[in-house]
């Protein structure tokens, strides 16, 4: 019998993962399969952390892959802080982890995901400093909730509103601290971003807008006491949250000598400058791309799964990803490009008592971008219309009420 052949993945989140569950449904006998995580669980649902924080789930219910799945799937899974790989040696073609844990390949996946942005400002790494990316951020923050009353969350983004959301449930007085002048300011027009923050507000979450933080202070035991902007003003507090976005975790692939720029270069199939060596994730750049939310990252698991086990001939293409929000009450969606240009024409549609705004941006008959804010109902229709590049010129005079019409 021909030996498998064998397959390391580093990482263990959603992308490495589905990548992997992609690959048994097709072929599941090909490879011996080893992954290597830095957290002791199996794959979670990263996108609903901001679920357990305001207290909608609680962690068994974000679990993906039980650690019973890898045994059933005759995965070796090395899962801790010291099972995290420290090295990959391209040569031997093998990785090494911080206890000495080894494992050959013949293929290799790297899953490494992203990493926080931390501010770089005096302060950034006193105590009561947090990022929020993993379930032990969560729980840090969570224990925070309980003793300490005032948090500024640094970020009008998605994960900084679904995160000061879930702080304003557990009772603390919560601000937002946001650069531009207006939320979500890469996802919404004004018009949406005005509505966002209105509602928002009416729950309890004060906004500090066009805002530059200068720097973070503490006291003498090196805890966060007060954050300092460049209008030298300040605001206290025992808790500051950094959610300015996430960068591409490419430390390994470097070290490597793997092709890097701003994440691990890879072409149409996901295969990195190393023909042995595919990548997936939070932790590439495709066609100058990178990735943020976690649709792309499953259409990428289903391309390399693919061409890992060489029954497909499919090439990975970035289509427009859609923003959602999770905050309980608020229906927010956004995709494409909603602003347009002096070619392109809006339709829009508002209804300020309901607390209603759709806004569609066409081009050449196609729907180019969309905004919906208070009803979402036909997102999953107008993100179709969009991917499939249909012409809508014979529904455009009824196109802002939706399918039904």
């Amino acid at each position: 019998m021909k030996p498998k052949q064998q397959l390391v993945v580093i990482g263990n989140g959603m992308a490495g993962m589905r990548t992997i569950e992609e690959l048994l449904s097709v072929s599941p006998d090909q490879y011996e399969i080893t992954v290597f995580g830095t957290e002791p669980y199996g794959e979670y649902n990263r996108i609903m952390l901001s679920a357990i924080l305001s207290g909608d789930k609680p962690v068994e219910d974000i679990i993906i892959k039980p650690r019973q799945w890898y045994v059933e799937n005759k995965i070796k899974f090395h899962a801790g802080e010291k099972k995290a790989v420290a090295r990959i040696e391209r040569g031997y073609k093998k990785v090494i982890a911080i206890d000495g844990t080894t494992a050959s390949y013949d293929r290799l996946l790297i899953a490494t995901g992203s990493k926080a942005i931390f501010p770089k400002v005096d302060g950034h790494n006193l105590d009561g400093v947090i990022s929020f990316r993993h379930i032990m951020d969560v729980n840090k923050i969570l224990d925070y909730s309980r003793t300490h009353k005032k948090v500024v969350v640094l970020g009008g983004s998605l994960l900084g509103l679904e995160t000061a959301y879930g702080l304003a449930l557990h009772g603390m007085e919560v601000t937002v601290v946001h650069s531009h002048q207006m939320l979500l300011n890469r996802q919404l027009d004004k018009t949406a971003a005005t509505l966002l923050q209105n509602e928002l507000e009416q729950r309890g979450i004060v906004f500090k807008m066009s805002a530059k933080l200068k720097a973070l202070i503490g006291n003498e035991n090196k805890h966060i006491i007060a954050a300092q902007f460049e209008d030298k003003s300040e605001l206290a507090c025992d808790l500051f949250i950094t959610a300015i976005g996430i960068e591409p975790n490419i430390t390994l692939a470097k070290e490597a000598g793997l092709y890097c720029e701003r994440g691990i270069v890879v072409n149409d199939t996901l295969q990195t400058y190393d023909p042995s060596i595919y990548a997936v994730g939070e932790c590439i750049q495709h066609r100058g791309a990178t990735f943020e939310l976690a649709a792309p990252l499953f259409e990428q698991a289903k391309v390399c799964a693919s061409r890992l086990s060489k029954t497909g001939v499919a090439e990975y293409i970035t289509l427009p990803t859609a923003t959602k929000l999770k905050v309980a009450g608020i229906q927010l969606f956004s995709i494409g490009d909603f602003l347009g240009d002096d070619e392109s024409e809006s339709i829009t549609f508002s209804n300020p008592a309901l607390g209603i705004y759709k806004k569609l941006v066409l081009k050449t008959h196609r729907l180019i971008g969309a905004i919906l804010y208070g009803d979402t109902t036909d997102s999953s229709w107008y993100q179709e219309l969009l991917e499939q590049k249909m012409s809508v010129s014979t529904l455009k005079d009824k196109l802002i009420f939706g399918k039904d019409y």
